[in-house]
This record gives structure tokens, C-alpha cells and sequence, in this order.
């Protein structure tokens, strides 16, 4: 995936993203006499990206998850990952749920096999319409789906049960759905509610205008189980949509 491309995507979206020290920010404003504001980890507004969630030991246990993320470009500018904060909602009171880092799939290539059991692929979110970013346009979105289609994810819950009123317990390994066999419906048509959006009719357009069949992978067995993007065994590759 070429990062540079998918850093220039998220600065055309209208958020006034800047690439400035590694970090993806607001654009500092340009007023006569304001001074530009301090560049910290935290600096402007995060790209919203919207996915469900499913616990790697416990597939039945799955939620909403808002990410809102910063790309951080790495020390030579060049390849480098996002870095999400995740909550269970969007609003002004919402949980600090966890934390996601997104790489290529080039970068996950090159991890040892110990490590890949906590990675999970992106594939079957983005063609099957789980995976949303809703303040892009219709146009943008779909540029960057095309570009994290084939990333990979490092999700850690350390708020693990949001029902609770403090984080309780270890920190929860999560996983992404990559089958249609394994949503939970309910927490689907949430989304779906909430952002007045159809997984149906995002499915069908992302199939057509990406080009692949959504992946059937069945949910991996154990934790230490590495993922897989397109299918259950065999040439791990896509299938050109009919």
C-alpha cells in the first residue's frame, strides 16, 4: 500500500489535515496575529473511522467501535501506520475503549509468525460494509477503503466490558468479522441506525467498484491462530467479482 497516497487522501478530505513531524494534524490556522497552536500527539482533529469489533477468544462478544486515528508516517516520512484511539460511541461522554494500530500489509509480511496472532485483516470489513467512515464524502470514502483493504489491525480493549462503570479485568485481544456467517445482526443494524447508513446497499457498491467477491474465512479457532485475508486454506488471494 503506498502510504504517501493514503496520507494525501485523508488531507483531501476537507479536515484540514497536515502532515507536519510525523504526525497527521490540523492544519495550524493562519490568522494575522494568532499564533500557531503547539504540534502534539493530540493535535486537531483525528480521522472517525467506524467497525465492529469481536473478541478473538470470545466471537459472540461484539460492539460498535469509533476509532478516530492519526497517521504517523514513521522517522523517514515513508512507510508508516495509524495510530486509533477507540471509544463506544461518538459523543461527549463516550468510553475510552482501547487502542488500534493499522500497517500495511507489507509491514505485517515482514513480522515473525509469534507475532501475527495478534493482527487481524481488514478485507471482509471493508467489501462487506462493516468498516465506515462517515464524515467522508461518498467519493473519498470509497478512495480509502480501496487503500486499508488490505491492511492489518492490532486492536487492544483495555476498558474489555463497557457495560461496566470503571475498566474491569485483563486487556481483550480483538479480532474483525470475515465471514457473513458471523455478525451479529443486531449490532449491524445499530450502525446502520445510527448513521442512517444500509450495510446492504455498501456492500454492493463496494463490491462493484472494488473490483472482489467479499472473503469467506471462517473465525480463527484459538488466539494464537494467524489470520487470513481472502480465504479459509490455499493461495491466500482475492476473487475477482462476477
Amino acid at each position: 500500500m503506498d502510504r504517501r497516497q493514503l496520507f494525501q487522501l485523508l488531507g483531501a478530505t476537507g479536515t484540514g489535515f497536515a502532515i507536519h513531524g510525523g504526525l497527521l494534524h490540523a492544519a495550524p490556522h493562519s490568522g494575522h496575529g494568532s499564533p500557531s497552536p503547539p504540534v502534539t500527539p493530540m493535535t486537531g482533529p483525528p480521522a472517525h473511522f467506524c467497525g465492529i469489533h469481536v473478541a478473538k477468544n470470545d466471537p459472540r462478544f461484539q460492539l460498535i467501535a469509533q476509532h478516530y486515528c492519526t497517521a504517523h508516517a514513521g522517522e523517514d516520512h515513508g512507510e508508516g501506520l495509524f495510530q486509533c484511539l477507540l471509544f463506544d460511541s461518538s459523543e461527549a461522554n463516550a468510553k475510552l475503549l482501547g487502542l488500534e494500530y493499522i500497517i500495511s500489509h507489507e509491514q505485517y509480511q515482514g513480522l515473525p509468525d509469534n507475532e501475527k496472532k495478534y493482527w487481524h485483516p481488514h478485507t471482509y470489513e471493508v467489501l462487506a460494509g462493516g468498516l465506515i467512515a462517515p464524515e467522508m464524502s461518498a467519493e473519498d470514502e470509497m478512495k480509502f477503503m480501496r487503500q486499508i483493504l488490505t491492511t492489518w489491525g492490532k486492536t487492544w480493549h483495555t476498558w474489555p466490558d463497557p457495560a461496566t462503570a470503571i475498566p474491569l479485568g485483563e486487556p481483550l485481544l480483538m479480532w474483525a468479522l470475515s465471514g457473513d456467517d458471523q455478525a451479529n445482526e443486531a449490532v449491524i443494524r445499530e450502525r446502520d441506525r445510527i448513521f442512517d447508513v444500509s450495510v446492504e446497499d455498501i456492500r454492493r457498491r463496494r463490491i462493484q467498484a472494488i473490483g472482489y467477491e467479499v472473503p469467506v474465512v471462517p473465525f480463527p479457532q484459538s488466539t494464537s491462530q494467524v489470520g487470513r485475508q481472502w480465504t479459509a486454506d490455499g493461495l491466500d488471494a482475492p476473487t475477482p467479482a462476477q
